[in-house]
């Protein structure tokens, strides 16, 4: 198995939680990383479902999970 494939957006929204250190909102990240905020939120989305971030009262920050090792989930073979 690989791990998560990270796109451009992806990598600029983690190595921007990763720098910054602490919980940042949507807001936040989408001026940080000068990207729209729908594509933002679709590496947030993606991170979250990977446990690779955390979200609380909408801020959100790592669990210290390597994006890279992360499984993709494997879809489920046709019967």
């Amino acid at each position: 198995w690989t791990g998560m494939k990270l796109n451009k957006v992806d990598e600029k929204v983690f190595q921007t939680l990763k720098a910054e250190g602490k919980e940042l909102t949507l807001q936040e990240l989408t001026e940080k990383t000068c990207e729209p905020s729908k594509k933002v939120f679709k590496s947030l989305k993606k991170f979250f479902e990977h446990e690779i971030i955390v979200t609380k009262a909408r801020k959100y920050s790592l669990t210290g999970k390597d994006p890279k090792a992360a499984k993709e989930e494997e879809p489920e073979p046709e019967v």
